[in-house]
């Protein structure tokens, strides 16, 4: 049976364009049994979020506005919240808002054993984002919802650069990622563990509620760890496992990573540009010239079963089996 969970939106903190992300995010993690948005109706500048609430089948609740300058909201969706921890059977919350304000109740929640997903826009203070299991910045919802599938797969080998800054700032560091992950993997080696991908993804959110790769540029946890340099990732089948680059040179590590980047493509192989690309995503102070090489392309063919194919198009790098085996 899937988890059930209450959607609380704070309208006067959250814009309707954001409405349809928060929905399609919401379902992964099970069924929205209810559905209220707070705000105060008379106000023209909530208009935006009545043809919304038609099409979705979200509850308005009424809260006037007494006092200048006030949040209405807040007090309507807390207690809501409280009557439905103690009256409804609700595995978590989704609390909606870029609001500090609801910080203690999503701590409030989780200590009575709710799961609590909170999304709100990137401005959105850093206790409320820590006070919830799960914290998801809308924005990068938007954006991941209006890209087709070669936009995303475009996006997961570009560079960094085509990030927002205030996301970048906000965004925990790739070092402390990794620093994190590699921990994880040493704790299971030392219980004679594997340390699968979902796992990582687990237990990263619970060191830090608002890790999202799309922060990063990525649509996909497995494409983002592959960028960091001490990580390696094993797929058997629909297992994919997470282990340490150990005892190896960093020449070692990278022309492993560009034969395993070359053989994944299959025999169409890979453009030398899209290949450059991600190299210089995981190994980013990568130089040709250090491994005695002037040209890109020089150096690539110098891997062994690597033949360089020109189609007219672009240049690619293709893996010849070698007929002489087997």
């Amino acid at each position: 049976m899937d988890n059930r969970f209450a959607l609380l939106i704070d309208a006067d903190n959250v814009s309707a364009k954001y409405i349809k992300p928060i929905l399609d995010e919401l379902s992964k993690y099970g069924n929205v049994t209810y559905k209220r948005i707070y705000g105060d109706w008379t106000k023209t500048n909530n208009a935006s979020w009545k043809e919304e609430l038609l099409q979705n089948s979200i509850t308005p609740i009424q809260q006037f506005s007494y006092t200048q300058g006030k949040n209405a909201t807040d007090s309507a969706m807390i207690i809501d919240a409280m009557d439905m921890l103690y009256t409804s059977e609700l595995e978590g919350f989704c609390l909606v808002s870029s609001d500090s304000d609801f910080t203690k109740l999503a701590s409030r929640l989780r200590e009575s054993g709710k799961t609590v997903i909170g999304m709100g826009e990137d401005k959105t203070p850093s206790p409320f984002r820590k006070a919830c299991d799960i914290f998801t910045v809308l924005e990068l919802l938007l954006e991941d919802s209006t890209m087709d599938k070669d936009e995303k797969e475009e996006k997961n080998f570009s560079h960094q650069n085509h990030g927002k800054e205030q996301r970048k700032e906000n965004a925990i560091s790739k070092d402390k990622i990794e620093e994190a992950v590699v921990k994880i993997i040493t704790e299971n080696q030392n219980d004679d563990r594997e340390t699968g991908l979902g796992e990582v993804g687990s237990r990263l959110v619970k060191l830090y509620p608002d890790f999202d790769v799309r922060r990063y540029g990525y649509s996909l946890l497995s494409k983002f760890l592959e960028t960091l340099p001490k990580l390696k990732l094993t797929q058997e089948g629909t297992k994919v496992s997470v282990s340490l680059y150990e005892d190896k040179s960093k020449k070692d590590m990278l022309e492993e990573y560009i034969m395993r980047q070359i053989q994944s493509n299959g025999r169409y192989g890979i453009s030398l540009g899209s290949l450059g690309n991600r190299i210089h995503t995981r190994f980013r102070d990568f130089k040709v010239r250090d491994y005695g090489f002037s040209q890109f392309k020089q150096y690539i063919e110098s891997f062994p079963n690597v033949e360089i194919v020109e189609d007219g198009e672009r240049t690619r790098a293709v893996y010849m089996k070698d007929e002489g085996r087997g």
